[in-house]
């Protein structure tokens, strides 16, 4: 599950992963948790990820499958861990909005709008992925979210048994 910060993605893979069984994992929390991160960067407000501690970190976990990766980039993991790389796409207003309720500085907010508008997250997701494999979900409102774990859950439900 990708798409720029403030989506939903948290909230969607929750949503799947208690309805699923799947386990999810926030790689945020990870990079956290684990400190798979080269320092912090204060002008941006995040941790600077180290992508090959993240995937070396990740690696046997989803050997066995049956894993919700939750991050708002996709780009740098093995193309061959997913089945469905999901997108999650919100109108600029929305997210903006989303983005001041989390106290994200105005500089923060704009960056992340800016990024959805460039579609950035998108476009990562088409070039690392086959195009069978990558979906795009608008995820604006709770109506979406509730459309959107139904719809993940009938495409894992459709996988499992086919």
């Amino acid at each position: 599950m990708t798409g720029t910060p403030g989506t939903g993605k948290t909230s969607l893979c929750e949503a799947v992963a208690s309805s699923t069984g799947m386990q999810h994992v926030n790689v945020g929390q990870w990079v956290r948790d684990k400190e798979l991160h080269d320092g912090y960067d204060d002008e941006r407000d995040c941790y600077i990820l180290d992508e090959d501690k993240v995937c070396d970190a990740l690696e046997e976990t989803m050997e066995g499958g049956g894993v919700i990766v939750d991050h708002h980039a996709c780009d740098f993991f093995p193309e061959r861990w997913f089945d469905l790389v999901v997108v999650l796409q919100t109108d600029n207003g929305e997210l903006w909005g989303r983005l001041e309720k989390r106290g994200y500085s105005q500089a923060k907010v704009q960056e992340n709008v800016q990024c959805e508008i460039m579609m950035v997250v998108a476009e990562e997701a088409s070039e690392a992925y086959q195009p069978d494999v990558v979906k795009y979900l608008a995820s604006n409102t709770v109506d979406d979210m509730e459309r959107n774990a139904d719809t993940i859950i009938d495409w894992v439900s459709a996988a499992s048994s086919g």
